[in-house]
């Protein structure tokens, strides 16, 4: 009887990989070459499985399993396969022989591996760089890879796991602990997995849903949102402008099965890839977890000696997603949450979206769209989250629930939840209880099960639209969430009987130190 390999077998495993880089290379770059090899891995070991099968199938008939081979998920071409890589591994060239093999794979399977616009998934990595070193130090640190991946506890045939999520499970494992160790960079592909649950379960999706990430890094958020529904039956979208992330996003979904899923590489403001008929595609339920207050995300000019030309000015949006105003140039937190509410349906898109607090009050432009916003009745809660929960900053943020399904309904629900955490070593957490106590909240609030006013002391707020206009529309939770905590009345009785027992205790040291003194100088 085979032992089934477990999720902790290959996390062990693939963690150990790494070991060939680190130290010398930064997680933010050799993320990339590790998810890479582990993605030929199991590509490979499931197309020796289907192979085998049907080789018994067909009573050994080679030509007859490997014509039936043309018809499967993926075609895996002979010197794409880890295998050759593998036996390939002490050759000088090993560098350009991995390059090789990804080209071959995309292009046998070009309709899973290429996006509409001719851009391969491969293309922005590149395993014979001299970011692995001089030619003799990247030949064995490629070589070590191959080697960490033939490991036995590596083996992805399917009928040696013990579940069909762990290569998937894997891969998130990975790119989590990549996360941590990236530092700053790491926010720019990765949401912590318990922000994207609790974004999923706010935002939960109904089965037949559209679900998309516009800023989806290597897509955890979605995948999240995707789980969430209670059918298999919903479809994802993403968009990510980085390309080497764009990249991980794409394995990401076929790890975990995802296959009809789609992402696309570009820029969700300047470029927006996601259309139908030449306009944005509309969404069910839009999540993300944009970058906080980019800077320069609009108005593009090119200079060409005298010659300027603006190829892209939000104010002449061709979609005209910025009606309600044009953000500030140096912060796009508005102009990502304008084109989350844009692209859900009328009367039913739901939108969570995580914000730095600046979003919640700022003024100047970003009041006229805070404003309008609310004015549309499309705000449903504030949620404060906790500090250092995200890769990379330690300021604490926001999530923000958007509803174009909230009817006469006007009140929004404030949560403070910045005081319940789990502390951990380099960064705070939030643990089931966290989140079910902000979930639950919410879906009374959802339900119409509480009136305006304070719903739990120091922790969550109904304000009615009155109430918020009052405030000029800012939405910073202390104006709502009242978290004063009194100082405890001071005795001052007791505290100067303290005082002058300690002033007594004073003066009998200062005797005894005096007499001490005097002792040392009369000997």
């Amino acid at each position: 009887m085979t032992i089934k390999i477990t999720q902790e077998d290959i996390n062990n495993a693939v963690w150990k990989a790494c070991d060939t880089f680190r130290g010398s290379i930064d997680p933010s770059v050799y993320k990339d070459y590790v998810l890479t090899m582990l993605f030929i891995k199991y590509l490979s070991d499931v197309h020796d499985d289907k192979f085998e099968a049907y080789l018994e199938k067909y009573n050994g008939e080679q030509e007859r399993a490997k014509r039936a081979m043309q018809h499967e998920r993926f075609i895996v071409p002979e010197h794409s396969h880890f295998n050759f890589l593998f036996e390939s591994r002490n050759e000088v060239n090993i560098g350009e022989l991995i390059n090789i093999a990804l080209v071959d794979l995309e292009e046998a399977n070009r309709e899973k591996l290429y996006s509409e616009d001719g851009a391969g998934i491969f293309q922005n990595i590149d395993f014979n760089n001299s970011k692995l070193g001089e030619p003799k130090d990247k030949n064995t640190r490629l070589k070590n890879l191959l080697l960490d991946f033939n490991n036995e506890k590596l083996d992805l045939r399917p009928s040696h796991l013990d579940g069909n999520d762990i290569i998937g499970g894997a891969y998130m494992f990975l790119i989590e602990r990549f996360a941590s160790d990236a530092g700053k960079k790491a926010g720019e592909f990765f949401t912590p997995k318990e922000v994207s649950t609790l974004i999923a379960k706010l935002t939960k999706s109904e089965p037949g849903s559209r679900i998309c990430d516009p800023t989806c890094g290597s897509a955890s958020l979605l995948i999240k949102a995707g789980e969430e529904v209670d059918s298999d039956n919903f479809s994802l979208y993403g968009q990510e402008a980085n390309g080497s992330t764009w990249a991980l996003a794409v394995m990401n979904m076929f790890l975990h099965g995802f296959d009809d899923a789609t992402i696309r590489w570009g820029d969700t403001i300047r470029n927006p890839k996601l259309k139908e008929g030449g306009e944005l595609m509309k969404f069910d339920t839009v999540v993300a977890n944009p970058p906080f207050s980019l800077d320069k995300w609009g108005k593009v000019e090119d200079k060409d000696g005298e010659k300027t030309t603006i190829s892209y000015d939000p104010e002449t949006d061709q979609y005209n997603r910025f009606w309600r105003g044009v953000p500030p140039k140096s912060k796009g937190d508005w102009a990502f949450i304008t084109h989350m509410i844009e692209t859900t349906y009328e009367g039913t898109g739901k939108v969570g979206v995580v914000v730095p607090h600046g979003v919640l009050f700022r003024g100047a432009s970003e009041g006229k769209i805070r404003r309008k916003t609310i004015e549309e009745n499309n705000l449903e809660a504030v949620i404060g989250l906790p500090a250092n929960l995200f890769f990379g900053t330690g300021i604490p943020a926001a999530i923000l629930i958007f509803n174009k399904g909230k009817g006469s309904d006007t009140d929004v629900l404030f949560i403070d939840s910045s005081k319940h955490f789990d502390s951990a070593k380099n960064q705070n957490k939030l643990n089931d209880n966290h989140i079910t106590h902000i979930v639950e909240t919410y879906r009374k609030f959802n339900e119409n099960r509480f009136k305006p006013g304070i719903i739990e002391d120091k922790y969550s707020y109904v304000a009615t639209f009155e109430e918020i206009q009052e405030n000029e529309f800012n939405l910073n939770i202390p104006r709502y969430v009242d978290t004063f905590e009194e100082e405890a009345e001071v005795d001052i009785a007791a505290v100067q009987k303290e005082i002058e027992t300690l002033e007594s205790e004073l003066k009998t040291v200062q005797n005894e130190m005096d007499k001490y003194l005097k002792e040392l100088i009369e000997d």
